[in-house]
């Protein structure tokens, strides 16, 4: 039975569905500290981050304990902070890997905890708000829902305006954010000039080739291929790829030097790892599988770009420690190969990610 009974809730509280801020009617059974309005709200929030985080709330969200003395009380304040502030960045994290999977609909409630916890910690007005608010705009462009989303771009642009303390970063965000609307609604020429200012700012916080920029250029590249212009596309999907082919590169040549300095002979697996949080990784996975996509319906002709393109997804599955699906596209590629000339390096290249990935399919993680 998880309905509230509404006798043991104090005089003059008001409990909020978690999901709507609609008058709640049930409670969650296993934390008691979470509310919904009906079942539906409850199954929504449960399966987007409610099973992940349900017992991280009873602490935050019961009576803090009495303490003896001022400093105890500091302390107990510092570390209900700690938890509030893992707790925004791991919704926000898990949030942003279901935009980047296109489950818009999982994403909302786990933004929306973001979003609260941030107020709990930030106040109402600060900058540290507005990537929640951008999560949530994403969201709702990815469900069609254009009027919600320009309410929190326009709630995210007040606060950044408001704000003497905003970063290179959170600009990059709106901007970018701002873009994909504008796209969404084809006024093409605001959205190129918004992602010409997200490319801008995102160089500006981690330079120019660096992977948290390539989302301007792979959205820019979206607006010209559309538009018809497929030169500038085209350019624009390469400098993506060679960013995101430098970043795995240099994890993937780390690993190959552990392999020649030290040889297992039981066929040990190596651990392998891609710097990148869940959300990063499935971010890469949305780019990269949509620019395979463009280059084999464009690209018959110029088998090597999509060889560029299948090698860095192998990589990228590799050091994910999917070797399944790092075969898969790896088996793609060697196909190509049979049917098309390809250069010598191309050829070594292919070879050597081979070697590793079926060493790995041979001798799999216990």
């Amino acid at each position: 039975m998880n309905m509230i009974y509404q006798l043991a809730v104090p005089k003059g509280r008001r409990i909020c569905c978690e999901v709507c801020e609609a008058p709640a009617e049930r409670v969650c059974p296993a934390c008691t500290v979470t509310y919904y309005c009906d079942v539906v709200h409850q199954q929504a929030d449960w399966k987007s981050i409610h099973e992940k985080i349900c017992q991280l709330l009873i602490p935050l969200r019961t009576t803090m304990p009495f303490y003896n003395s001022e400093e105890e009380r500091q302390h107990g304040l510092q570390q209900l902070q700690q938890r509030q502030k893992h707790l925004i960045e791991f919704c926000y994290t898990v949030a942003q890997k279901y935009i980047f999977e296109g489950r818009y609909k999982d994403a909302v409630p786990a933004a929306l905890h973001s979003l609260r916890f941030r107020m709990n910690v930030y106040g109402l007005s600060s900058v540290e708000l507005v990537p929640a608010y951008l999560l949530l705009a994403e969201a709702s462009i990815g469900l069609d829902q254009i009027v919600q989303a320009e309410e929190y771009l326009s709630q995210a642009q007040w606060t950044v305006l408001k704000s003497t303390d905003c970063s290179y970063a959170t600009h990059s965000l709106l901007h970018r954010n701002l873009g994909l609307l504008y796209m969404v609604k084809d006024n093409y020429e605001e959205a190129r000039y918004h992602l010409a200012n997200d490319i801008y700012f995102a160089s500006c916080a981690y330079g120019t080739e660096d992977i948290r920029t390539s989302g301007g250029y792979f959205h820019l590249a979206n607006i010209f291929f559309d538009l018809m212009k497929f030169d500038l596309a085209d350019t624009l999907y390469t400098k993506v790829c060679e960013i995101w082919d430098k970043y795995l590169n240099n994890h993937y040549q780390v690993l190959l030097e552990a392999r020649v300095q030290q040889i297992d002979l039981l066929g040990k697996r190596f651990e392998t790892d891609t710097g990148l949080d869940e959300a990063q990784e499935a971010e890469a996975i949305r780019i990269l599988t949509s620019i395979l996509s463009i280059r084999e319906s464009t690209c018959s002709r110029a088998p090597q770009k999509i060889v560029f393109v299948l090698r860095i997804l192998v990589m990228l599955y590799y050091l994910m420690m999917n070797s399944s699906k790092a075969q898969e596209y790896a088996t793609r590629i060697s196909n190509i190969a049979q049917e098309k000339q390809l250069s010598a390096q191309e050829q070594n290249l292919i070879e050597q990610l081979l070697r590793i990935i079926n060493t790995e399919v041979i001798f799999p993680a216990p």
